[in-house]
């Protein structure tokens, strides 16, 4: 009988990490020539084949940049399979809890939002464009301006708040450095 030889693999938790094994695991490697690479990405052969080719990351983005997916449809049936795939994939677009936002770099709240658009700026506009536009609106609708008129008070009122929303926003911005 053979004497069982030393190890070095002594198990949880020394030297290897969670389920791994020492068995092989099957590969499958980019189907592009002379790929070395595993390839995780299946795309079709041919429109409407099951048949698929399985590229890299990289040999995937280069075959997809070419293709057209609706090539040879009429419109109906393009949209058709359109709505299909996005009832298939609905869970991959974006979550409807993040689309209030719309532009932007994330760094202004849903209020500041407002205020911009209510001012008539991109949501990335610097505070001296904000006081810029306030003053240039305020001074078309100013009570004192125009005396009596209830539709320029009310517009007034808005441009002022949305000055007041931004003007505390960049203060605190500034406050917190």
């Amino acid at each position: 009988m053979a004497r069982q030889g030393r190890s070095t693999d002594w198990g949880f938790p020394r030297w290897r990490g969670y389920g791994s094994s020492r068995e092989t695991v099957n590969v499958r490697l980019c189907d592009r020539a002379g790929c070395d690479q595993p390839g995780n990405c299946p795309a079709p052969k041919s429109p409407n084949s099951p048949d698929r080719w399985y590229f890299c990351t990289a040999h995937a983005a280069e075959y997809n940049a070419g293709w057209n997916y609706f090539e040879g449809l009429d419109k109906e049936e393009a949209e058709r399979r359109e709505q299909a795939e996005r009832g298939e994939a609905s869970g991959f677009r974006q979550a409807a809890w993040a689309e209030w936002g719309g532009s932007g770099d994330g760094t202004r709240s849903r209020d500041e939002l407002r205020a911009l658009e209510v001012l008539e700026l991109e949501p990335d506009a610097d505070f001296e464009a904000v006081k810029k536009a306030w003053r240039a609106k305020a001074k078309l609708v100013h009570p004192d301006v125009r005396p009596g008129d209830e539709a320029a008070a009310k517009e007034f009122q808005r441009l002022q708040v949305s000055y007041e929303v931004l003007r505390a926003a960049e203060e605190r911005r500034t406050w917190k450095g």
